[in-house]
């Protein structure tokens, strides 16, 4: 299989070291973790354990023995199978000049995951890692990426059967696996149900009631459904921004399938000539925008915003106290509309830019700009 290198979260990991004993690789199963942990560990003396692996679970048959003998950096994959680890691991990097770095990693969240933000306080740094970002597989490769999505075998499958087999087997195997395993109990069907009614919503406005009406359950069954998924990393829940300027603000969360490729999947979507003719090719398009963007931002601080009236932005991040807002439009050549005009007033925002598939760069209005998404790593506040 094809490398490709991810030089980015390395630093990251890199950068959280610097501060902490403790750094935790947190993002979706299959999304390249153990690979960039193993090109880590071939750059300096390193002890891995993988809490899958039958023999290393026999290794941690007495885990204080073990690992108090540990020097330099350890490596556990897939920490989430024993949150027990998590107060040894404190007591480990605590002692007086303690020999040892962990990096953990983890296809859960803190939130599902018990005792890790608890145990661990003050001594973990996270780093989020998704699939493959544009940056890391080439402009040219954007549509690629687009309908295989980011996952390392998806996207890297020698073609879009094989693309499409892979993600069906992913879906089936997180639903009656990898949930069973975090010591949810809900039924594969179910919760599948429930993840293929998000994707026709994807981009949209959360309704729990209409999700639990259409389920037969109650809105709060609803919202833990939506919990789960988000946790797992399968779903982002975007929430919505809102102040007081006198207009009456949209104010439950936005909801989107992080990865396209499982989106399209979900959806049916086998080829770019299946995308290009659905009636979700817009909202696919604003979450792999939205996905990309996310990925450089240095903070989990991201919202929409929207009206009742109508105005809205798809996203609003804030940098060094300013605020700037993006738009993602499929369209060959998007202009300024009202929403966006009242957007930059309302919110008193420094630039608007409107993320377009084309290749040029241009202005359409005063604070508004048309860039192509090749160009969103280029933008200054992603500037170091």
């Amino acid at each position: 299989m094809i490398m490709i290198l991810r030089p980015d979260p390395i630093e990251r990991i890199a950068a959280v070291f610097k501060v902490h004993p403790i750094a935790a690789l947190l993002g979706p199963r299959q999304c390249g973790k153990t690979t960039l942990a193993k090109m880590i560990s071939e750059r300096e003396s390193c002890t891995y354990f993988d809490l899958e692996n039958p023999v290393d679970i026999r290794r941690l048959s007495a885990p204080m023995s073990t690992l108090e003998e540990l020097s330099g950096l350890v490596v556990m994959d897939e920490i989430q199978r024993r949150p027990d680890l998590f107060e040894l691991l404190r007591v480990l990097v605590d002692r007086p000049n303690s020999p040892v770095r962990f990096l953990i990693l983890g296809s859960a969240s803190p939130g599902l995951v018990r005792g890790v933000s608890e145990s661990l306080a003050g001594r973990i740094g996270f780093v989020d890692l998704s699939g493959f970002d544009l940056q890391e597989v080439g402009s040219e490769k954007r549509s690629f990426l687009w309908i295989k999505g980011g996952f390392p075998r998806s996207f890297l499958a020698k073609d879009e059967s094989s693309s499409t087999a892979w993600r069906e087997d992913f879906i089936r195997t997180f639903l009656e696996r990898d949930i069973p395993q975090l010591g949810i109990t809900i039924p594969a069907e179910t919760l599948r149900r429930f993840w293929t009614m998000i994707s026709h919503y994807h981009g949209q406005v959360w309704n729990a009631a209409h999700f639990a009406r259409s389920l037969g359950t109650s809105e709060k069954t609803a919202r833990r459904y939506l919990d789960i998924l988000a946790g797992a990393y399968m779903v982002r829940v975007l929430p919505p921004w809102y102040e007081n300027i006198r207009k009456r603000q949209v104010k439950a969360p936005k909801i989107y399938i992080r990865d396209s490729g499982i989106l399209h999947a979900l959806l049916q979507i086998n080829t770019m000539a299946d995308l290009q003719g659905h009636p979700k090719l817009g909202s696919s398009w604003e979450g792999f925008c939205l996905e990309q963007l996310i990925g450089h931002l240095r903070t989990r601080d991201v919202y929409f915003w929207a009206t009742h009236a109508g105005a809205e932005l798809d996203l609003l991040v804030t940098v060094a106290g300013k605020r700037y807002g993006f738009e993602f439009k499929y369209a060959d050549a998007p202009g300024a509309n009202r929403s966006m005009r009242i957007a930059i007033e309302d919110l008193r925002l420094e630039q608007l830019w409107v993320i377009y598939p084309g290749q040029h760069e241009y202005d359409i209005d005063e604070n508004i700009s048309v860039i192509p998404i090749d160009l969103i790593p280029s933008l200054s506040i992603f500037q170091k």
